[in-house]
């Protein structure tokens, strides 16, 4: 299993919500690429990143340094947030990201996701977060009437081959993931699934790794110190 620390921008700052409340965002390095740096020091091969302006906008506000994120940091790097045109996916697949991933427009735009499958194939990513059950778009704030796990078959269907699948009731609450959610999903799906929300302790790495997820994202649980990433990327190796 691979590790993916978590950049989440906002305003060219690495921040972070809870439970994707923009009303309870903490600022935790001014400096993204430094954090990046980091994260590659510690042992890291992959970046996940979230345009949390372009999550509201659609637009890429952040794209000076998302492009130097993946340019300069050294690591394989997936942005996701807005994106919801061909523009946009184009934009970020010249500027050097290695995955975008596409999340409120492969609910709402069927036709947009399967122009980007056959235009860039296993480089378009979906995200699925996951609201009661549902999937939930907009930057969370509003719940599909989609099941999540027919969501996620109708993806696998379409030729999606990678979905971050976020459980936003655990996202930054550092209480656990939801470790029964992800366990199902594996058994179903011959995705590469990787987890995100609520990977806060060595231990949820551990059953993570052991479920055979493709990668889990680790955001806060790193900034607040609770877990080590070098010791994470060991751990799911």
């Amino acid at each position: 299993m691979f590790i993916f620390p978590a950049i989440d921008l906002f305003e060219g700052k690495a921040v972070r919500l809870y439970k994707g409340d923009y009303a309870q965002m903490t600022v935790y390095h001014e400096n993204p690429l430094a954090v990046a740096k980091d994260f590659a020091a510690a042992g890291a091969k992959y970046l996940h990143v979230v345009d949390l302006e372009g999550a509201r906008s659609g637009e890429t506000p952040n794209l000076d340094t998302v492009s130097a994120l993946a340019q300069k940091s050294g690591l394989f790097t997936e942005v996701g947030g807005g994106i919801r045109s061909m523009a946009v996916v184009d934009r970020y697949l010249s500027a050097g990201v290695h995955r975008v991933i596409l999340g409120t427009a492969a609910v709402t735009d069927e036709s947009f996701l399967k122009e980007a499958l056959a235009k860039y194939g296993e480089r378009i990513a979906v995200g699925v977060d996951i609201k009661d059950g549902f999937v939930a778009i907009k930057g969370w704030t509003e719940k599909s009437n989609l099941d999540a796990f027919d969501f996620c078959a109708k993806m696998e269907r379409l030729g999606v081959r990678t979905i971050i699948c976020t459980d936003i009731s655990k996202d930054g609450a550092m209480k656990g993931a939801n470790h029964e959610l992800y366990r199902a999903l594996s058994e179903r799906f011959g995705l590469d699934i990787i987890a995100s929300g609520g990977v806060s302790s060595m231990e949820d790495v551990r059953k993570l790794a052991a479920q055979g997820l493709y990668g889990a994202i680790i955001g806060k649980a790193y900034y607040t110190g609770a877990i080590d990433l070098a010791a994470a990327i060991e751990v799911a190796k």
